[in-house]
């Protein structure tokens, strides 16, 4: 197999052709599999959305970037603090950061993968193929946790209606799922102090929010961007 130091970028065009990333590394024809070092997973990119859930087509602009994938290979765990512990295993279907640092854009036998960090991961899907109707159903990963927000209020102590512009923005939740907990310097897995069922207050601007199609809000966010629990 070929080292990435032989892979090229896509020209501009071929790379809207394939709806990828100007950043996007085309592997030679030759190459065939790839081995992920460390940390580091592969995964085969889910394709692009073309329809609304109405049925009605998008135009390619229109198109959403997916941030979900079937892992297809996971690193060697070697790191230089000792090995790591993945959570994730290869047939996964995992939902991504598309903000990720070090996610690197890949073009594998003329398919989109992604070569990222299980720290980006954001949790794992219950299947290939996965929609927004089952994030409910979502396991995060790490030290992240599944939050459904709580109902904004739609009228002041006072009785005054509010319009939508002027609604604050849902800062408490009720914890659905966690993670198994980050791993810290020593290789051990520190575990999380929430629990399902626990009702929170979270930091304002965290965390990826996430809608179902019957119009149920979830977040899922890193547990210390949990403020505190509520009774």
């Amino acid at each position: 197999m070929k080292s990435f130091s032989s892979c090229r970028s896509l020209p501009a065009s071929r790379a809207r052709a394939v709806s990828v990333r100007a950043s996007t590394m085309e592997l030679p024809p030759t190459v065939t599999k790839v081995m992920p070092k460390g940390k580091l997973l592969l995964a085969k990119v889910a394709e692009l959305e073309e329809k609304t859930t109405g049925g009605i087509l998008l135009p390619n602009q229109a198109q959403k970037r997916p941030t979900s994938g079937d892992v297809i290979a996971v690193g060697d765990g070697k790191l230089p603090t000792g090995d790591y512990e993945f959570t994730l295993k290869e047939g996964d279907t995992i939902l991504y950061s598309k903000f990720g640092l070090g996610a690197t854009d890949l073009l594998l036998q003329g398919e989109e993968h992604i070569l990222i960090s299980e720290d980006d991961v954001i949790g794992i899907m219950p299947r290939s193929g996965a929609t927004a109707d089952d994030i409910p159903e979502l396991r995060p990963v790490g030290d992240r946790v599944l939050l459904r927000i709580s109902e904004q209020r739609d009228v002041t102590m006072g009785g005054v209606i509010l319009p939508d512009a002027a609604k604050e923005k849902p800062l408490s939740g009720t914890v659905v799922r966690c993670g198994a907990g980050k791993i810290d310097e020593s290789g051990k897995r520190k575990p999380l102090k929430v629990s399902e069922g626990d009702q929170v207050v979270y930091f304002k601007y965290a965390g990826d929010a996430m809608e179902t199609s019957n119009g149920e809000k979830y977040i899922v966010l890193h547990e210390n961007d949990i403020l505190c629990k509520t009774v």
